[in-house]
């Protein structure tokens, strides 16, 4: 029978934060009349990585349907990538456009 010295230990619940995971944001690809497609599907296996078969479906879902989403990642790639294949596109004199926006 525990006496009034006795200490009574208990469990400890350890607490972990929560760690969000960063939002994930979309680079679309945006179609315009100018850029030939060629180059779109060049620009696309640069700077994405994407194969010949993959960019050329993206292509031609842009060329269809007014834009495609090209790929899915955290903020900052997606800003990088869309700027660094917007500069390849002006460079070459074509009017190219990506976006990013934030996925639902």
């Amino acid at each position: 029978m525990p006496t009034k010295d006795d200490t009574i230990l208990l469990p400890r619940t350890k607490t972990k934060p929560k760690l969000e995971r960063p939002k994930l944001y979309k680079v679309i690809l945006v179609n315009d009349d100018y850029t030939p497609r060629e180059f779109v599907v060049m620009v696309l296996k640069a700077v994405f990585r994407m194969t010949e078969e993959t960019s050329y479906r993206v292509m031609l879902t842009a060329h269809r349907m007014g834009t495609a989403v090209v790929v899915v990642c955290a903020r900052d790639i997606a800003e990088t990538k869309a700027k660094e294949a917007i500069d390849l596109a002006k460079e070459a004199g074509y009017p190219l456009m990506f976006t990013t926006e934030p996925e639902e």
